[in-house]
């Protein structure tokens, strides 16, 4: 905690060149190109960073195929170009994958169109992935026996990438960037006010953790990134623009992994929409739904569980169907749709051919920025489009060197590797189907896993796990205890990690181990994290 209480000093009184507010993966983005360039940040969250919209995703990085059904070209161009760019700069973050598409009679498209349609996109992709290829009913049994073929009339695999982690981890990878480079970043600080004075924002926050008296800062420019909460707080602000937010709720159901082989399985639902089966280590992510709703504030019900369930037990030729008790989590939230203002009320928008497209608006008299729609494959864009919107407000930015975003070096990685072969740290695990250490912490933390490595060299037990079966050594614990702002239980077993995303929760709660993990992130204050983590689960 003591991270943050620093963070919480440096923001109370503070002056800054831009405010952010919302640290989803826009608003984490934005912090980082902005104090990487030189700007004096800060950047608040009501919950914890990346804790809503950006820990509900598919955990894909793709250019979006499915929007050639609308012949938005330009988006999909756009997509895949900032996808090609995430996967060069992290090659061990972001991994190319295929994605295997079957098609039956039901279906909307033909094969031949779906094959048209992909070889398109390889193309819009500038060729950088795989070719796709057309697959006979016969050769995706052969290559995916988990898949029911009866009825089919052909698949098509084409490329795309995803997270081996989880999403809201990359998001911090964001925020801790920025913290690199001096931003005053701080979860759990809520947004209560703010007055423009003369040439300046006086922003008024509470802390919502440990509670206290609201505190102000001043900032030339805020930022609005509140992801779906973006017409409130404009509203709040007095700020009138051109867009506005509907919403669309998509669940995921994590289950035990379907297929071993290491791709998504892509199918047509009953309604025409595509949903996948989406590897995630030893588990298997089915979704996503698209369902209209009228608040951002959702969760899974027992249509959602039944309608994914039904729609892959037929597309699967399973020993047993999958049932409510295969369950291990559940992924919920909201897709932040944009539409233009006046449009008519969210009932009269055809939210099911909105794209996930994104629109920054800049007010110019006001200095405020707002971030529109977007999703993890677009951050890169975002993050540029918002630099040049701070220029243009008066802010002066150094040169970009594009040192905001990627993992380090290639010589940085093999030295990395080097001192983990002398070590044998691949060696402290006799665990099947788990990937060695080495690839784990060194795309978890990049340089500062040299730090782990010097810790477990000193003490051997800071190379065991802690909590049984979720694959955490007691160094990450520490590490995440000083580095990663870890403020309730749940930002480290849900965000900071994926443990309960992939072991169920009674499991881990069970977990005698859980006690070792509060007292090493929260020291005197673990009996309390614990009591909030059982209190709300």
């Amino acid at each position: 905690m003591a991270l943050r209480n620093t963070e919480l000093a440096r923001l109370r009184d503070g002056s800054f060149d831009v405010l952010i507010i919302g640290g989803g993966i826009n608003g984490a983005v934005s912090a980082a190109v902005l104090a990487g360039r030189g700007a004096k940040v800060a950047l608040i969250d009501r919950g914890d960073f990346g804790s809503f919209t950006s820990q509900a995703s598919s955990n894909l990085v793709w250019g979006g195929f499915k929007y050639l059904e609308g012949y938005e070209i330009p988006l999909v161009r756009k997509l895949c170009v900032s996808r090609n760019r995430l996967i060069k700069a992290y090659p061990d973050n972001i991994k190319p994958i295929p994605f295997l598409a079957t098609l039956d009679e039901t279906s909307p498209h033909p094969v031949w169109l779906g094959m048209l349609g992909a070889t398109a996109y390889w193309g819009i992709g500038s060729f950088r992935t795989h070719a796709p290829r057309y697959l006979r009913p016969e050769k995706i049994e052969k290559i995916e026996p988990v898949v029911n073929t009866e009825g089919a009339i052909g698949g098509i695999e084409y490329y795309d990438a995803y997270l081996p982690d989880n999403d809201s981890r990359f998001v911090f990878g964001f925020v801790r960037s920025a913290l690199d480079v001096g931003a005053a970043a701080v979860n759990y600080v809520e947004f209560v006010g703010a007055e423009r004075r003369g040439d300046r924002w006086h922003v008024t926050m509470r802390d919502v953790d440990s509670g206290g008296e609201p505190f102000t800062a001043t900032a030339k420019i805020v930022i609005n990134a509140a992801g779906p909460f973006i017409d409130g707080l404009n509203e709040d602000l007095d700020i009138r623009t051109e867009h506005r937010i509907v919403y669309s709720k998509g669940i995921h159901l994590v289950v035990p992994q379907i297929t071993p082989h290491h791709r998504v399985l892509a199918f047509y639902d009953d309604t025409g929409r595509l949903f996948y089966v989406i590897p995630m280590g030893r588990r298997s992510v089915i979704g996503t739904t698209d369902t209209r709703v009228d608040t951002p504030f959702t969760e899974v019900d027992d249509e959602d569980r039944n309608f994914l369930l039904d729609q892959i037990n037929h597309r699967l030729d399973l020993p047993e169907p999958l049932t409510r008790d295969d369950v291990i989590a559940e992924r919920c939230g909201v897709r932040p749709l944009v539409v233009k203002t006046g449009g008519g009320e969210q009932r009269d928008v055809d939210w099911t051919k909105l794209s996930r497209k994104h629109e920054i608006e800049t007010d110019e008299a006001d200095h405020v920025i707002s971030i529109f729609g977007g999703k993890l494959t677009d951050c890169l864009n975002v993050g540029e489009e918002i630099a040049e919107s701070v220029e243009r407000l008066g802010v002066p930015l150094e040169k970009d060197t594009h040192s905001w975003y990627g993992e380090p070096a290639k010589a940085t990685r093999e030295e990395f590797y080097r001192q983990a072969r002398l070590m044998h740290l691949d060696d402290l695990r006799d665990k099947p189907n788990v990937e060695p250490l080495s690839d784990r912490l060194w795309r978890r933390y990049g340089r500062r896993a040299f730090e782990m490595l010097d810790e477990i060299r000193q003490d051997p037990a800071m190379g065991e796990d802690i909590i049984e079966s979720a694959d955490y050594l007691r160094v990450e614990l520490h590490l995440a205890a000083g580095t990663e702002m870890v403020t309730k239980l749940e930002d480290f077993l849900r965000r900071r990690s994926k443990i309960t995303q992939v072991i169920p929760e009674s499991e881990v709660r069970g977990s005698p181990g859980l006690h070792e993990a509060a007292r090493i992130l929260f020291g005197d204050d673990a009996d309390k994290r614990l009591a909030e983590y059982w209190g709300d689960h």
